[in-house]
């Protein structure tokens, strides 16, 4: 602990006057002291490395020491002058505010006590670890890393400084970067005045990433705010890369409710392009770029071990802060893997700055009207098709907005940038914040979630789209689009200023009804946005879109590839297996992340996944399907469902849909996942599947799993008693039902007018199911869409005593309106 003379200032506590402090010298209540990155990294050494976090250690210039040298030099007068005509908005007036204030710190010495004060902790780190160690030298401001303002990238830091002179002069840049463009703009635009804030330095011994990797997580998901699910990035090399978005990341998500019981819920990862690592340099630079082999591009950083370490210490990085502070409070965590020794480090935690801030009392949602929607009214040719994005990257906020495109390449020339526009660019850092907030949005080439567009991009509620690669030379200055963040986690890149609607919808006061109000979801990628719609859990999980979007592969040319016949489909099949040796894990790791994702968007509430009901036309066109399919003249009533399930000809590929069902529910100890067989013709079939599913791991009532069945064939109505006594619950199919009992084909436009749910036939089908399911005590549920088209035919399934109703999401909150209507009513008569 070095301090001034106690003459030199005025007298004060021994901490409050201390020039340094080493990190185990203070906590999480010392952000006037030393900042809010130490006071945290103290916090963390002294109460979580306990608790198996690893921490570098180091040491801290204090707050105290800054007004210090400003004192001693006579520089807040200076200053103050410096800024009297300050215009944020005015980029030349704020550069050359900038420019001179800096460059008064920075010609300014400082103070004998404070440089041999720096010297002599240096000095003491090197006999720790070694001579001249290598350390990184950060900023940390006093009003930084608070709950609502993250300060993040505002002041500067550097990496691999090793050497007396190099630490000092590494400092003194860091006192001066209290000025920068961005941190005065930041600073005016949040209200702080510049004089009260004061930089203390973080001087911390360097983990070495160069030779491994390193990356940001946080504890809550960043885009919808779920709570419950862990976000991670990692790329190769020193971190600065995946902060300033130089790179596109790797990405992982991992639920923390049954991490936190000892599962490994890794319910989501994703190859980053990762071209960069930042590494040390041998000549005058501390770090450099270097390119990194194709090899090691197309692998992941981290082994699933570190994932779910990483994962661990987030969780008990934020139970301990949100202890400390009194309320739940979400974290941002920078991490590095040392290449020698092979371990993770924590390098930096500080409170998520977004999502903690929003309130959850009202449900914004953001949705691009097709053109029949748009052209109502107006005359206009209508169309139901889905215009083709121009370009997709990392979807950054849930929002839709539209404006000119404004391409800026070099930081110098931002002035030219005109309010209203989208900003696109290769990537940005604090340098660009000026301009950021004035745009309608932004497009990186570069980034990932966690890089500072995205950063800036979620505190300032503009939408962007990172990582879209040839963003700057597809799109053109002055063009009109639209970027759609509103689609799951792909945002999208429009030409043309499209039309589209927000919704708002409070939540607070809504009606909970007797009957169980249901979400059909497809799309696992939009399951935690999903979430927060008011809901009872999942009454159709899709597992086609996750086959024919995400595996895009037949599972029988996955098992069968080295006798694949069409070499195209070989070599494509390759190129998307890429990582695996074997080409079955590649399916079975697809469909269980999809499983997952949506089971753990849900939890503790049941998920209904059914497993695949692709008719034959439709798997021979997922890749390598065709040597695999037969054609079949009606294929709706051919062979699909249960049939394939134990024939000879597919009971592999349903084995693989097993295999990922059981990781989901054993492995992921995501056991609200309940199976549903569709298309289940007798109950002997039913048998069948059941024997077939424990064959493969999954036994009807080990670890609580439970087998419905789709009803949605006369059969199944007609033997319900007998299927009641097979399966576990019934979940109605009304589209085929319908179909089936009026002997409709539903893609026919000669008969669609007769396709009537509502139908006598039809409601009495419905009928005699329920009270069949009633009488042996067997859940029974509808997934369809009449209940919210046809408020009548949601009073009559309630009137029947259904217990679930499960829609598409944009129904969800009419139809439970419309329900508790429906059970008020009959309340009153009866």
């Amino acid at each position: 602990m070095g301090t001034v003379k106690k003459d030199t200032l005025s007298q004060s506590s021994s901490k409050e006057r201390s020039l340094i402090l080493w990190f185990n010298e203070v906590g999480i209540t010392d952000i006037p002291i030393v900042g809010g990155k130490n006071a945290s990294l103290g916090e963390m050494i002294q109460q979580l490395t306990p608790k198996g976090i690893n921490v570098p250690f180091g040491f801290a210039t204090t707050a105290y020491a800054y007004r210090y040298f400003i004192q001693s030099a006579l520089l807040e007068q200076k200053l103050r002058e410096l800024f009297c005509d300050l215009d944020v908005e005015d980029v030349k007036n704020l550069r050359e505010r900038g420019k001179k204030a800096r460059s008064l710190l920075l010609h300014t010495p400082f103070p004998a006590p404070l440089r041999e004060a720096i010297v002599k902790a240096y000095q003491t780190l090197c006999e720790r670890y070694n001579y001249d160690t290598d350390v990184a030298v950060r900023s940390s401001a006093t009003a930084e890393d608070l709950p609502d303002a993250s300060f993040a990238g505002q002041q500067e830091s550097y990496l691999n400084v090793t050497g007396v002179e190099s630490v000092l002069a590494a400092c003194h840049k860091c006192f001066a970067s209290l000025f920068t463009d961005r941190a005065i703009s930041y600073r005016h635009t949040k209200g702080f005045d510049h004089f009260s804030i004061a930089l203390a330095v973080g001087v911390q011994k360097m983990v070495r990433s160069d030779l491994a990797c390193s990356g940001v997580m946080f504890s809550i998901q960043t885009e919808t705010g779920f709570k419950d699910a862990a976000l991670i990035t990692a790329a190769y090399g020193l971190g600065e890369n995946v902060v300033q978005g130089s790179v596109n990341p790797d990405e992982y998500h991992v639920f923390k409710p049954t991490l936190k019981v000892g599962f490994r819920p890794i319910i989501d990862k994703r190859l980053g392009s990762k071209e960069l690592k930042m590494v040390y340099d041998d000549g005058s630079k501390f770090t450099k770029n270097v390119l990194v082999p194709e090899n090691e591009r197309g692998k992941f950083a981290l082994t699933d071990e570190e994932i779910l370490e990483l994962a661990r210490w987030a969780c008990l990085i934020e139970d301990h802060y949100s202890k400390v502070n009194g309320t739940y409070t979400p974290m941002d965590i920078e991490w590095a893997k040392d290449g020698i020794t092979n371990e993770l480090f924590v390098v930096q935690a500080r409170p998520e700055t977004v999502q903690s801030q929003k309130t959850q009392n009202v449900l914004r949602s953001y949705r691009l009207l097709k053109r029949d929607e748009a052209d109502q009214g107006d005359g206009g040719v209508k169309s139901s098709s889905s215009p083709q994005p121009l370009l997709t990257g990392r979807a950054i906020g849930e929002a839709i907005s539209q404006g000119k495109a404004h391409l800026i390449l070099d930081v110098n020339k931002i002035e030219q940038f005109q309010a209203g526009e989208v900003l696109v660019t290769d990537r940005t850092d604090p340098d660009w914040e000026p301009i950021m907030k004035r745009a309608s949005a932004i497009i990186t080439n570069q980034g990932g979630r966690t890089c500072h567009a995205a950063i800036i991009a979620r505190e300032l509620g503009v939408p962007a789209i990172v990582g879209c690669g040839n963003a700057t030379e597809i799109l053109k200055n002055g063009q009109e689009i639209t970027i759609s963040c509103a689609e799951g986690e792909e945002g999208r890149v429009y030409a043309g200023l499209l039309p589209f609607e927000v919704k708002e919808v409070p939540l607070e006061n809504l009606p909970r009804t007797h009957t169980q109000i249901l979400m059909n979801v497809g799309n696992p990628q939009e399951a935690f946005s999903l979430s927060a719609i008011p809901n009872d859990g999942v009454g159709l999980a899709r597992t086609e879109f996750i086959i024919a979007n995400h595996i895009q592969t037949h599972p029988m040319a996955l098992i069968y590839y080295d006798q694949l016949e069409d070499e195209f489909v070989k070599a494509k099949i390759a190129e998307i297996t890429a990582l695996y040796d074997d080409k079955t894990q590649y399916f079975v790791d697809k469909l269980a992340q999809g499983i997952a994702r949506i089971a753990a968007a849900f939890y503790p509430k049941p998920v209904i996944v059914r497993m695949s009901d692709f008719k034959s036309n439709e798997y021979a066109n997922l890749l390598g399907g065709r040597q695999f399919e037969p054609k079949e003249e009606n294929p709706m009533l051919g062979w699909r469902g249960a049939a394939r399930y134990y024939d000879e000809a597919y009971r592999e590929a349903f084995a693989l849909e097993c295999l990922a069902l059981k990781r989901v529910r054993d492995e992921m100890g995501l056991t609200n996942a309940i199976a549903m067989i569709p298309f289940c013709r007798t109950p002997d079939e039913g048998r069948l599947v059941l024997a077939e599913m424990a064959k493969n791991g999954l036994k009807q009532g080990v670890n609580d799993l439970q087998v419905y069945v789709m009803c949605e064939l006369p059969n199944n109505v007609i033997m319900a008693e007998e299927f009641a006594q097979v399966f576990d619950g019934f979940s109605i199919g009304s589209n085929d039902l319908t179909q089936l009992t009026l002997g409709i084909d539903r893609d026919s436009s000669l008969v669609a007018r007769l396709f009537d749910e509502r139908s006598e036939g039809v409601k009495r089908m419905v009928q005699l199911a329920i009270t069949a399911a009633k009488k042996y005590n067997r859940k029974i549920g509808i997934c369809g869409q009449a209940p919210s088209d046809y408020p009548e035919f949601a009073q009559f399934l309630v009137e029947q005593g259904i217990d679930s109703i499960s829609l598409n999401p944009d129904s969800v909150l009419k139809t439970m309106l419309e329900v508790a209507k429906v059970e008020q009513q009959s309340q009153v008569h009866e």
